[in-house]
């Protein structure tokens, strides 16, 4: 049984959630996890449970343990014993989340002090992984309030931890994105301000790294009439000084006597020639981070890299990605983004466009240009509103510029078109679950998954290769029964990486059972089934009757003739079908006219088949 209070508490068993009905029972829950392993008395239970306690308190206390006692008889490593006083939640310290992530803090920490520099960082990523939002969101109880409030500033800890981490491994570029967020979220984290101004200015942005210093003085100083510490005011001095001497330690080795003229006796020169000429244009970078176990595509890679390193003419060079939902479009995108950003100095833009989004409609594209038009550095009140107008104006804010676009998850041609360069040497790269046919000009690349040796190497990147080596031939099965789908592999090896006690063959057979297999493919923060869904919404209704009862269908593929004789259409209405389903990469065509499903398609689009019973009955 697993116990998560990094975010809303919840109380999982074998991935699947387990209801804790009645909010007096889950603050219960809730600080009797707060005091695992030892005893809670009745007493204190009782001033935690009430400001002004009824007669009938503790006979109240004792009905809520008593149903808390049958949710937690579905695990064995869990119990819940009475002692004289009061109780005791008997559970392992690694099923509770909140203990997950403090023992990842604690080996990152070892790690850097031993000089393990990665490893630290992928220690810090998995242990902020855990968290789903604010500790014990919606509990309200003092002692509850506390624990939260310690945990959350354990987590933004964390966060600077290896914000400063990532700048000193070089990554400035990819951390400016995230920092601008972060700070956003926390205003008054000077460390974190100071982490953005390192990261803007190593970027070659000193303008942007300064202007996010006065941001920083103008809010402490409305907020808490401060000025800020002596450590970002040494920082600014090095950036406004231009000196080479700033870098990814966060600035808190700068000190305000130890200034940037005395260390770069050149500023002053730099300073005339700055004044003397016209200010650079400012550099601009929006590009995610790039994940550090990467794995695999090296000839897809190595092509695209290959297409970006050609000498710009007199168009854009446009590069659109296509595969079915979870293949890792966006991770290539960006992976090649960050490959190609020294060469498109002009700025490198990314925008998601929600087009097979599970919570949010397309982003409409003229939302999406005022997005990149304000990103360019234009003022939101010089924006048009028209759509043709904001397209036209970015056009002319590229022309000329060598930039890089990322145009993320794009629903159709239709949403994109009017957020391309018009001319110029900007480089476009697009990712969609469809294929953009329409998108003249582009160069395709249909994403399929992983080669088989790619799968088994990523799998065992995330569960660490020490685990890995003890039993290749079960990770085999496992990444089998992921479909070799790298977001399926990517749940699956992080669910058992969070299950210490688990061996791969426990995985393994829990993924070998279709109903299982859902479950586990399904975590608090990523569904697969529920994202794969999403790749039908651009269906009609009698393309996705088509393809659910053709799921139905033993058979591991099969033809025209044959899907015309299942559905009860014309040989003709099958075969603009089956055009339909290639195009959104919802089936293979492994030879000319004979289809086949990928596995996690196919049981995405039979657990469909439920919300329509009368397939079912056409089918038999």
């Amino acid at each position: 049984m697993e116990f998560l209070v990094l975010g809303s508490l919840e109380t999982r068993e074998s991935g699947e959630l387990i209801r804790v009905r009645g909010m007096r029972q889950q603050r219960l829950l809730a600080l009797l996890l707060l005091n695992a392993n030892r005893v809670v008395p009745v007493d204190a239970l009782v001033d935690e449970l009430w400001e002004d306690p009824p007669p009938s308190a503790r006979p109240q206390v004792h009905n809520a343990i008593r149903d808390l006692r049958r949710i937690l008889s579905a695990a064995d490593e869990c119990s819940l014993v009475t002692v004289d006083v009061g109780y005791r939640l008997v559970v392992p310290e690694d099923a509770v989340d909140a203990h997950r992530f403090a023992a990842r803090v604690r080996a990152a920490k070892t790690a850097e002090r031993e000089g393990r520099s990665a490893e630290a960082i992928g220690l810090l990523q998995s242990a902020l992984d855990l968290w789903r939002g604010d500790a014990f969101a919606g509990i309200h109880c003092p002692a509850v309030a506390g624990a939260a409030m310690r945990f959350n500033e354990q987590r933004l800890t964390a966060i600077e931890d290896l914000m400063a981490l990532r700048l000193r491994a070089g990554e400035y570029s990819a951390l400016v994105g995230e920092l601008h967020g972060l700070t956003a979220e926390y205003p008054l984290r000077e460390s974190l301000r100071g982490s953005l101004m390192i990261a803007l200015y190593r970027s070659g942005r000193q303008a942007d790294a300064l202007a996010v210093y006065d941001e920083a003085r103008r809010h402490l100083a409305e907020e808490l009439g401060l000025e800020p510490s002596p450590q970002l005011r040494s920082l600014h001095a090095e950036i406004l000084a231009d000196s080479p001497n700033v870098h990814g330690s966060g600035g808190a080795d700068l000190t305000a006597n130890d200034t940037a003229a005395q260390r770069s006796p050149h500023s002053a020169a730099r300073r005339e020639v700055s004044a003397a000429t016209p200010a650079p244009e400012i550099h601009r970078n929006y590009l995610p981070h790039d994940l550090t176990d990467f794995t695999g595509r090296s000839a897809e890679l190595d092509s695209l890299l290959s297409v970006a390193a050609q000498e710009p003419g007199g168009s854009p060079l446009m590069i659109a990605i296509d595969g079915m939902g979870g293949v890792g479009k966006t991770t290539l995108a960006v992976r090649v983004a960050h490959r190609v950003a020294a060469s498109c100095p002009d700025g490198q833009y990314f925008i998601g466009l929600h087009g097979f989004s599970a919570t949010r409609p397309p982003l409409p594209p003229e939302q999406a240009l005022g997005t990149l038009l304000q990103a360019s550095g234009l003022d939101p009140g010089a924006i048009p509103d028209s759509l043709e107008e904001r397209s036209a104006l970015w056009r002319s804010r590229l022309a000329g510029r060598r930039c890089l676009v990322v145009l993320d998850d794009a629903a159709d041609t239709a949403q994109i078109t009017p957020l391309l360069p018009g001319t110029g040497n900007a480089v476009v790269l697009v990712t969609s679950r469809r294929k953009l046919t329409a998108l003249d000009g582009s160069l395709p690349l249909w994403l399929d998954v992983l080669p088989h040796d790619d799968a088994v190497a990523l799998f065992s990147r995330i569960i660490g290769e020490q685990r890995a080596a003890r039993d290749p031939e079960q990770i085999a099965k496992a990444v089998e029964l992921c479909g070799h789908l790298p977001l399926a592999i990517r749940i699956a090896a992080t669910r058992l990486r969070g299950r210490p006690s688990w061996s791969v063959v426990d995985l393994v057979d829990r993924l070998a059972s279709t109903p299982e297999r859902v479950r586990c493919l399904e975590t608090a923060d990523r569904d697969l089934m529920s994202m794969l869904r999403t790749s039908y919404q651009h269906l009609n209704p009698s393309q996705r009757r088509f393809s659910r009862l053709i799921s139905l269908n033993p058979s591991p593929s099969f033809d025209i003739d044959h899907a015309a004789a299942i559905t009860g259409l014309t040989r003709g209405d099958a075969e603009r079908c089956f055009d339909v389903l290639i195009e959104n990469n919802l089936i293979r065509e492994d030879t000319p006219a004979r289809f086949s499903f990928h596995s996690l398609i196919r049981d995405c689009t039979r657990e469909l088949v439920a919300d329509t019973p009368d397939l079912v009955t056409a089918f038999g």
